[in-house]
């Protein structure tokens, strides 16, 4: 845990430091957590519809502030929506490669121009460094007007990398390892006080997320409202920060799971 000795620790210095009764080495939580599939692998829109309804159903393991449009943090994590993404690239004249040779995450960067820009270039350096290539990013649609105070302060500017392997003869096995360094060493050079964080980086599976009530979350990416996107199955996770505070990156699904 990164300390700033002016008063906030963690992502974007969203939490406050060590002071009076409060300790946040004692901060634990409790959620709750759905899983939806289609056992035979086969994709549908409907399926993401059925998870949102899911996660809604537990709202009440979630939790709000004093105002309720401020979420402890809400999210949800589906396969690769492929078809959409072939679409969402398209608008940016990029071309995707099969299913399985790319990688797309969403990432969370500061709301500033510049400090934005310098912590993508040093995402596509490091990438560049492991023999993979930042082809675009993508700007994600969000809609800011149904955050709360706490949540819209901290809000970031969500944009998605769309990375390949350098070299036609990179295996799967390969390119996965080369993408969870990558994820690794951009967390760690970028770092949270530039309010870097990376939700997801795989071929097969993306998260959304953020800190948001479970019904805000396809209220607040677009992308999830869209027809084409398409999901074989769906894990959804709603916050209960219990005597932790919430910010944007503690919000679940994580990059692989999520736990209670």
């Amino acid at each position: 845990m990164t300390q700033d000795p002016s008063g906030g620790y963690g992502w974007a210095d969203a939490l406050p430091a060590k002071q009076g009764l409060y300790d946040p080495s004692n901060e634990r939580d409790a959620c709750g957590v759905g899983f939806i599939i289609n056992i035979k692998g086969h994709p549908s829109h409907s399926l993401l519809r059925d998870s949102e309804n899911l996660l809604c159903n537990m709202s009440h393991r979630g939790a709000t502030g004093a105002d309720e449009r401020d979420g402890d943090g809400a999210g949800v994590m589906t396969s690769m929506p492929h078809a959409f993404m072939v679409k969402a690239f398209q608008a940016l004249d990029c071309n995707l490669p099969p299913a399985g040779q790319y990688a797309v995450g969403n990432v969370f960067l500061h709301p500033d121009a510049d400090t934005r820009l310098q912590s993508q270039y040093i995402f596509d350096h490091i990438a560049g460094d492991l023999g993979l290539h930042t082809v675009a990013w993508r700007l994600v649609p969000t809609n800011s007007g149904i955050l709360g105070p706490s949540g819209s302060s901290k809000e970031p500017v969500v944009m998605q990398p769309l990375v390949v392997a350098a070299a036609e003869h990179l295996d799967e096995g390969a390119f996965q390892r080369r993408l969870f360094i990558l994820r690794k060493r951009a967390q760690r050079e970028i770092g949270f006080k530039k309010w870097f964080y990376v939700c997801s980086l795989a071929t097969r599976n993306i998260v959304y997320k953020g800190q948001l009530t479970p019904e805000q979350v396809p209220e607040y990416y677009a992308d999830l409202r869209d027809p084409d996107y398409e999901t074989h199955f769906a894990l959804v996770h709603s916050r209960f920060s219990t005597n932790t505070f919430p910010s944007w990156e503690r919000a679940q699904p994580f990059n692989w799971c999520a736990h209670n």
